[in-house]
Formats: C-alpha cells, sequence, structure tokens
C-alpha cells in the first residue's frame, strides 16, 4: 500500500500534466485580459466600469494590450508554479505512509507554494502594472525601458524600489491566497461530485467558487499593492503608510470605493479559475 501511494505521488509530480495547464492559463489570459486591465483602470483611479472603459478607449486600439506580455508569460509560469510546487510540498509533508491528506497539510502546502509563487513572479506583476498605467506611457513605452531604470538603481534599491517593490504584501496575498484556494478545492469538488451532474461541472464549480471568493476576500489587498507598484524612483515611492494613506484618500474614505472592479473580478475569476482547474483536474484523472 507504501508503494503504490508512493508511485502516486510520484505521478502527481510528473511535469507533463502541468503543460497544458500553462497552456491554459495562457489562453485564459489573453482573454481575459481586457476585463483585467479594465479592472486595474478602477484600483487605480476608482472609477466605474464606465470611466475606466471609456478612458480604455480614449487611449486608443493600439495602447489596448500594452502591458500584456508580463500577465501572459507570468500567468503561464504560475499555472506550472502554483500546482507543480504545491503537489511537491504536499508530498514532502504527508504523513508517512501517506494517506488522505489533511487540511493542515493542504493549507502549508498552499501556504508555502504561494510564497514561492510570489517570489518567483512578483517582478513580472511589478513591469506589468507600470505598463498598465495610463500615466506612465510617456514616461516607460516599453518593459526595457522599465528594466533600465531599475538596473540604473543601487543594488539594496534596484530589489527594494525595482523589482520588489511591495514584496511583503505580495506574499501575504498569494501565500494566504493559495492556502486557501487549495484548502477547499478538493472538498468542495467532492461534495459536487456526489450529486448527478455532468462529470467535467464540479471541478469548474470548485475552482470558480473557490477563485472568487478568494479574489474578492482579497481585493482591498490587491489594490493596494496596484497602487504601491505603479510608484517609480526614489522621488515618487511613498512609505507603506503613505500608501495606504493615499489609497484611502483616493477612495474616498470608503471601503466600498475598494470594491470598484468587485463586479468585473467575479466574472473574469470565475472564468480563469474555474476553467483552470477544471483542466488541471481533467488531466489528473487522465493520467491517472
Amino acid at each position: 500500500m507504501a508503494e503504490e501511494e508512493e508511485e502516486k505521488c510520484q505521478r502527481k509530480l510528473n511535469p507533463r500534466s502541468y503543460n497544458v495547464g500553462a497552456a491554459s492559463s495562457f489562453l485564459s489570459t489573453l482573454v481575459t485580459f481586457p476585463i483585467y486591465k479594465t479592472i486595474f483602470r478602477q484600483q487605480l483611479h476608482a472609477f466605474s466600469v464606465v470611466e475606466a472603459v471609456h478612458q480604455l478607449r480614449q487611449e486608443g486600439l493600439h495602447h489596448f494590450y500594452r502591458g500584456v506580455f508580463p500577465p501572459l508569460l507570468s500567468k503561464t509560469l504560475q499555472g506550472t508554479l502554483m500546482f507543480g510546487t504545491y503537489e511537491s510540498f504536499l508530498c514532502t509533508l504527508a504523513s508517512q505512509p501517506p494517506g488522505p491528506y489533511s487540511l493542515g497539510e493542504r493549507a502549508t502546502a498552499g501556504l508555502l507554494s504561494g510564497f514561492l509563487e510570489a517570489l518567483a513572479l512578483g517582478p513580472f506583476e511589478r513591469v506589468q502594472n507600470i505598463l498598465q498605467d495610463g500615466r506612465k506611457v510617456s514616461r516607460f513605452q516599453t518593459t526595457r525601458s522599465i528594466l533600465k531604470e531599475f538596473n540604473s538603481y543601487a543594488v539594496p534599491e534596484r530589489l527594494t524600489l525595482g523589482y520588489y517593490r511591495g514584496l511583503g504584501l505580495v506574499l501575504i496575498r498569494n501565500g494566504l491566497g493559495s492556502s486557501l484556494y487549495f484548502s477547499f478545492k478538493d472538498p468542495l469538488r467532492d461534495r459536487l461530485s456526489q450529486g448527478n451532474l455532468p462529470h467535467w461541472l464540479p471541478a469548474l464549480v470548485s475552482g470558480s467558487v473557490n477563485g472568487t471568493a478568494i479574489s474578492l476576500l482579497l481585493y482591498p489587498l490587491s489594490v493596494l499593492i496596484a497602487n504601491m507598484q505603479v510608484q517609480v524612483g526614489p522621488q515618487e515611492t511613498l512609505s507603506f503608510q503613505a500608501s495606504v494613506a493615499a489609497v484611502w484618500r483616493s477612495h474616498g474614505k470608503k471601503v466600498t470605493q475598494l470594491y470598484r472592479g468587485g463586479s468585473l473580478l467575479i466574472l473574469r475569476s470565475c472564468l480563469t479559475w474555474g476553467l483552470t482547474t477544471a483542466i488541471h483536474d481533467f488531466l489528473q484523472q487522465r493520467r491517472g
């Protein structure tokens, strides 16, 4: 029995299953990028959906997919890292011989996976947010111009003010989000599988519900991260306390204003997390 469980664990670590997960992340990001960019403008300026769309239309179609390369690359890597490292940590943390994974084991493996993901992909998010800020179009026209700015800093500032601006908040958001996702994804899917539903629907619903709930829970943190990461240069960069105060003032000193973009966030999360979860689980079943 122990040998069978060990073999099962090794199968989970087979990298071939994550290739399709990476492809699904790539395609879902390409499809949902206009929604993401609209949400980002709402986070940055506390716009309504109409105001955000109007601003994007004024900038023109040639700028509409400006900043798409970093999220395409980062989300493709995220699909591989998130599931792959989670399975690695889970097999390491599981009791011997491996049995049904406990909530604590799933949560801890998800937390560690989220931390690793934040460290690996934080610079992509930083560059992506700068490129999507309409106020930075004339100053930074390409990804290369942003990297040139970062590389001009001294070594400590190159990380703290450059590539890893807001790293502490990104670690908290990604670690907590990944931990919650993996804690409840499989239990919810298994509960739905007991009903008379098509075989593909439980994983789709589980991913959609989990992704949407977690995204809404952590949305105010994402708003703060977005506003901190568009600050470039020592003169423009605010402290954590000053950034919080600036976001609070810009959003009318109301919690509800922090959720500008929440309606589109629900749509994007349902599509992205639902499809990613369903495809990943389908590949696991095929491989098993």
